[in-house]
């Protein structure tokens, strides 16, 4: 039996540009990793049929055992559709030699404006039994806060007037 998992959010930012960090390669880094993960893109072509690949390192990997290694998980995207700027559809398969993490899970990020804000919808069908539910759940969520305030600091003025990223120091 296939597994969905789902999770959604309001997003202070117009669908146009919500869309558009989910096909820039820089946004997608800074803001897909959920907590406790950074991310690397090791390929990039965003259109239909194109996609990507993705190195997710834990940071602190003894309680967060990687798919693909101790501290990593690889996943291999491909862009099924896109629709702008209303629908990201992709499909996912994680590179692991544990045959529970094995299939294709789809992801699809629904865009429904609201306002002058977006309503987030993501939907994971087909997910493999080997992740666990909550935990994925929380990811997609975690991801989702990320994304917001990746695009909400994008589209507030900063203090010179001028529209831009706010940066943090680490």
């Amino acid at each position: 039996m296939s597994r969905t998992d789902r999770a959604s959010r309001v997003i202070a930012a117009p669908p146009a540009t919500v869309y558009g960090a989910l096909l820039d390669r820089e946004s997608l880094e800074a803001w897909l990793p959920p907590d406790g993960m950074r991310g690397r893109v090791e390929r990039w072509d965003p259109r239909p049929g194109g996609g990507f690949r993705m190195v997710l390192t834990y940071l602190d990997p003894v309680d967060s055992p990687g798919k693909t290694s101790d501290a990593t998980d690889v996943v291999d995207v491909r862009f099924a559709e896109l629709v702008p700027p209303e629908r990201v559809v992709q499909r996912a398969v994680f590179e692991a030699d544990d045959p529970s993490y094995a299939g294709t899970m789809t992801m699809t990020w629904h865009l429904a404006s609201a306002g002058d804000r977006t309503m987030v919808t993501v939907t994971a069908t087909d997910v493999p039994p080997g992740i666990d539910q909550a935990i994925h759940e929380a990811g997609i969520a975690s991801s989702l806060a990320n994304l917001a305030s990746y695009v909400e600091a994008a589209d507030r003025p900063s203090d010179n007037g001028h529209r831009g990223r706010r940066t943090t120091s680490a």
